[in-house]
């Protein structure tokens, strides 16, 4: 009988392996015979799933994108009947970094950052449109307030609020990722910009 292979889980082994790589060196400390070192396998196998050090980079920060993603809908989904504040928290936090795992995806979004520049096709998965993102977002905003009583106080712009939160929950992930303050004191921050925001 035929050896059943888990190609997705060989491929989530050498992605693992780049994080850790560029966590550890720097982008410039990864290649494809280090990776096959740091993931135990032979450089064939490498090659057979990642013919180029380009391709398998943009799947490497394709995927840490997606595993951020799916960890605000987990925590979204553990917290049960969320209010709209809650949802909004969850949501900036998840860029801060508050756990081993979310701090390690930090910072290899962090070192491939210089790559984007000449990569067009890393920067839309790292930086994808956010016309979506800012409106959810901005909804979030609105119903968080009005929950708090705060709905008809002053005549704001949403979307620019949530673009600002993003830019400012983005900007302390980046602090968090090197080391420049710790994940719970870049919560305190966002914490308070919100309570700011939101009112009451």
């Amino acid at each position: 009988m035929p050896k059943v292979v888990d190609h997705e889980a060989r491929r989530s082994r050498l992605v693992d392996a780049v994080w850790a790589l560029a966590v550890r060196d720097g982008l410039e400390g990864v290649s494809l015979r280090k990776v096959a070192a740091e993931a135990g396998v032979s450089m064939g196998q490498v090659q057979h799933y990642y013919p180029s050090m380009e391709e398998l980079v943009r799947d490497a920060l394709r995927r840490a994108v997606q595993a951020v993603d799916a960890r605000i809908a987990q925590t979204i989904g553990a917290i049960g009947a969320a209010t709209p504040e809650d949802v909004l928290r969850t949501c900036l936090r998840a860029l801060i970094g508050l756990d081993a795992e979310g701090t390690r995806l930090l910072r290899f979004s962090l070192a491939v950052l210089g790559r984007t520049m000449s990569d067009p096709e890393m920067t839309r998965v790292l930086a994808p449109p956010d016309e979506h993102l800012l409106s959810f977002t901005a909804d979030l905003i609105a119903a968080a307030r009005a929950a708090r009583g705060n709905a008809g106080d002053v005549e704001r712009d949403d979307r620019m609020e949530a673009d600002i939160c993003w830019t400012l929950a983005t900007a302390l992930g980046v602090d968090v990722a090197v080391g420049q303050r710790s994940a719970e004191g870049a919560a305190a921050v966002l914490d308070h910009h919100l309570d700011r925001l939101l009112g009451g």
